[in-house]
């Protein structure tokens, strides 16, 4: 059978992709080194799929298609936004995989809208051109969640997302060893007045709920709270939710987290390693 061997969280900023150097060069650094030890972890873990889970910007959709969750079975490329400076070019998925986790998810109560072809956008492009395109033969997956733009996927979903993924992967056939990376926040606001601001207390916050796999306390949050206190764009702490949720124990090491005004975020990234 299929076993999940890995589990991170990344910031999926576009200016990583895009700009990067518009930062202070300590923190652009400190972020690349990051996204490198996440590579080298993918290689120790002779990891060959990642499932990669995002959120649109009303980018691939909008007000007349919002789907609340989406997986990817079929041809995909990226990037969709020309504006990041890369040439659109196909991108490795592994479709039995996917159609495995699609088939799981409709028996077991998760009824995902389905893209048999997809060109993503910056959330799931970014971790892809920074961990997954350098590695040799490493496949992706990408998932979608109503995580950016009303109407949102309710939080205790993501959760139940998550374990369904872990359970369709265990159930899986094949002997792919898989990770799963949540993508997005912390703190930012996006198109907004305050644009540009980092809440430091609150990603702190948010680090340490994560650190202990405080499920509960991270659903107790409020829209309205995030919203006030981190910005619309904190909202994808639903992605992470569901790279949390489908490791039952783990040990986050925190691998970076810089408040980066230029970049419009507090960019974090974490790997949740397995206990023993």
């Amino acid at each position: 059978m299929a076993n999940l061997v890995g589990a991170f969280c990344t910031a999926h900023v576009p200016l990583i992709a895009s700009r990067p150097g518009v930062a202070d060069k300590k923190q652009v650094d400190h972020v690349m080194e990051a996204f490198g030890k996440i590579r080298a972890r993918m290689v120790d873990l002779k990891i060959d799929t990642a499932i990669v889970v995002g959120d649109d910007h009303y980018t691939m959709f909008g007000p007349h298609c919002l789907p609340s969750m989406l997986i990817g079975i079929g041809d995909v490329d990226g990037p969709h936004e020309e504006w990041l400076g890369h040439e659109r070019a196909p991108i490795a998925n592994n479709p039995a995989l996917a159609e495995h986790i699609m088939e799981y998810g409709f028996d077991h109560g998760f009824d995902w809208a389905v893209a048999k072809a997809l060109s993503i956008d910056h959330s799931t492009f970014v971790p892809y051109l920074k961990i997954i395109k350098e590695l040799d033969d490493v496949k992706m997956i990408p998932v979608y969640l109503a995580a950016g733009v009303a109407p949102l996927i309710r939080p205790k979903r993501c959760v139940q997302l998550g374990e369904m993924i872990a359970s369709a992967v265990a159930d899986y056939p094949g002997d792919e060893r898989v990770a799963i990376i949540g993508t997005g926040g912390l703190s930012h606001w996006v198109g907004a007045a305050d644009m540009g601001k980092v809440n430091e207390e609150f990603d702190h916050e948010m680090i340490d709920m994560i650190r202990r796999r405080d499920i509960d306390a991270m659903l107790a949050l409020t829209d309205e709270y995030v919203l006030e206190t981190a910005g619309n764009g904190a909202y994808e702490y639903r992605n992470w939710l569901v790279a949390m949720a489908a490791v039952k124990d783990y040990d986050m090491e925190l691998l970076c987290y810089e408040p980066i005004s230029p970049w419009v975020t507090g960019t974090t990234l974490v790997e949740f390693k397995f206990a023993a």
